[in-house]
């Protein structure tokens, strides 16, 4: 039920960006677009998911290695789900689909894929903030994000630094939260302890795996920002790296169907000084490519993580 209002949602939203939208001037946009740019950057979705399997590859604990066929494998199957479950939760289901196949114990598991997604969200608000700093023109509500922002940054690198920290925060969400929903930060609370225990243990490793999530993230900037250039229209790079991960942030609110229509909506309003509404359109049927490209290649290799079954442990072995 909850899928469908979120596609509700969604329609409900692009109905009436679409509809302020010149929507023949929508296919004149594509058609006349730089072929060379679309095709680099579309192509991105290649090295990116690669780069995100590698990583993955290096978060497996001393003795436990996955091919990176199997890790890419992984992470296309998790980009189906995403497509259709709110905040990233087919991430979440990546750590079943590990444990699942032998690769993991399920509590291992789950503490690995959560670390993972933190340092993505951590990346990502770390260029968000490089971005706000800089752009050249903050209204009240652009300074008003970037303190959001920042403070968000900060106090995730605080959680993800303190056990104690992140200790009182759980126990205080576990306080204030609806009922149904305790069990389930208890259950992470105990997953973020051995995430904590296990990656700090290794001040090499906790380095290299951060550097990579920066990496990853400034990539998918980078694609943004060739996509703009693939619709022959124009920003700063930096203008781009504030942008863009406000509009990301934006589809991962659990409202629409796959961030479709939050995220449409955002492109629109926060790119209005550089280009119309109608390519900001045609940037957000891009920017949903991104999700969609991945998802399609995972297909192949959904149903044979999704077939429940005793785990396996024939997929593990060394490079």
């Amino acid at each position: 039920m909850k899928r469908i209002v979120s596609l509700l949602i969604s329609l409900g939203i692009l109905i009436i960006l679409y509809s302020q939208i010149d929507l023949v001037g929508l296919a004149e946009i594509f058609q006349n677009c730089d072929r060379q740019w679309m095709i680099i950057s579309l192509g991105m979705v290649i090295p990116i998911t690669m780069i995100t399997g590698w990583r993955l590859q290096q978060l497996m604990p001393q003795g436990r290695r996955l091919r990176f066929a199997e890790a890419n494998r992984l992470i296309l199957a998790a980009s189906v789900l995403n497509m259709i479950l709110p905040s990233k939760m087919g991430d979440i289901a990546k750590a079943y689909f590990m444990q699942q196949r032998g690769h993991l114990s399920g509590s291992l598991s789950l503490s690995l894929v959560v670390f993972e997604k933190t340092c993505d969200l951590l990346s990502l608000l770390f260029w968000c903030v490089l971005g706000l700093i800089v752009y050249p023109e903050k209204d009240l509500l652009f300074w008003t994000m970037t303190l959001g922002v920042s403070l968000g940054w900060i106090v995730g690198l605080l959680l993800l630094g303190s056990r104690q920290l992140a200790d009182y925060f759980f126990l205080l969400g576990r306080k204030v939260a609806p009922k149904n929903l305790r069990e389930k930060l208890k259950n992470l609370q105990v997953s973020w302890g051995e995430m904590h225990e296990y990656f700090w243990g290794d001040q090499t490793q906790l380095l290299k795996i951060t550097a990579t999530s920066v990496l990853i993230w400034f990539l998918h900037l980078l694609q943004i920002w060739f996509f703009i250039l693939a619709l022959n229209a124009w920003s700063p790079f930096w203008v781009n790296l504030a942008l863009s991960p406000l509009a990301i942030l934006a589809g991962l609110l659990p409202l629409t169907f796959a961030g479709v229509g939050t995220r449409d909506a955002a492109l629109i309003l926060f790119y209005q000084p550089y280009f119309d509404a109608t390519t900001a359109a045609a940037l957000g049927l891009l920017c949903t490519s991104r999700y969609f490209l991945p998802a399609v290649g995972g297909l192949p290799f959904l149903g044979q993580y999704a077939t429940v079954g005793k785990p396996k442990r024939s997929t593990l072995s060394q490079d």
